[in-house]
């Protein structure tokens, strides 16, 4: 990528980056997949290639932050099963954007979303009960988390927007508040750390974008704060009606940019 172009971005161009990054960090401790909206701010400022370079080390600084909040509740036996089909799915993720347009990325992504967010809330309004999480240990279970863990590897490699699938995934298992967000604090500073040497080979992130980085980090700290407040003040119904809301709008702005 050009990163010349990092280095004109305009004092307000630079301040709708800083509350991308705030409302990062806001994501990663309140609402997960709320950060749908960071990435399309960082493609509407930045080249759309480069921005999801830039945008990868901030996401990182959310998830360390989310770790150290919910570290305790992560549900390994979740993570464990949903690792290989990450790890399929960032490689072809990362085939894909070898050769795919900036259109292909955005239409393909925001029909993903879409169809994920339709089928969670379908699964729940039939379900009369919510499922235990460890009904990932059924036939069926492996097979959905297969499924979503390949979409999951997939959609975050080309444009860091991996949280709405899974966080529709760890919806349809049953997670709540507490245990959701744990899981997937582990889940993204795993599967996000694992992405940066293909990022770097992509040519996605180098010098001059990490410095831009060291320039919004600082914002994300406040963000985290300000989601560790407020998810204690969010019952589980509106916690799962906003997580599901982000991810509509996610995929809508993929699909109308």
């Amino acid at each position: 990528m050009n990163t010349m172009t990092l280095w004109n971005i305009s004092l307000w161009e630079f301040a709708v980056l800083a509350a991308a990054a705030l409302l990062v960090g806001f994501s990663k401790t309140a609402v997960s997949g709320a950060n749908t909206v960071s990435l399309a701010i960082f493609a509407a400022v930045l080249p759309a290639r480069a921005s999801t370079g830039v945008l990868l080390p901030i996401l990182i600084v959310g998830d360390v932050l989310a770790v150290l909040t919910y570290r305790r509740h992560a549900h390994w036996p979740t993570l464990w099963r949903l690792f290989p089909a990450v790890a399929a799915g960032v490689v072809v993720g990362t085939l894909f954007l070898v050769w795919a347009d900036d259109a292909a990325v955005r239409t393909s992504i925001g029909a993903i979303l879409l169809l994920m967010a339709g089928v969670t809330v379908w699964r729940r309004r039939r379900a009369e009960a919510e499922d235990d999480p460890d009904a990932v240990v059924t036939r069926a279970g492996r097979i959905k988390a297969r499924s979503y863990g390949v979409l999951g590897g997939f959609t975050t490699m080309v444009a860091n927007a991996g949280g709405p699938v899974m966080s529709m995934y760890l919806l349809s298992a049953g997670f709540r508040k507490l245990g959701f967000l744990g899981t997937s604090a582990f889940f993204f500073l795993i599967v996000n750390v694992s992405k940066v040497p293909f990022s770097v080979g992509l040519g996605l992130i180098d010098g001059r974008s990490l410095l831009l980085d060291a320039a919004l980090a600082a914002f994300v700290v406040p963000g985290a704060v300000i989601g560790k407040w407020a998810v204690d003040r969010i019952n589980q119904r509106l916690f799962e009606q906003l997580v599901i809301a982000a991810t509509v709008v996610g995929g809508l702005q993929l699909l109308l940019r």
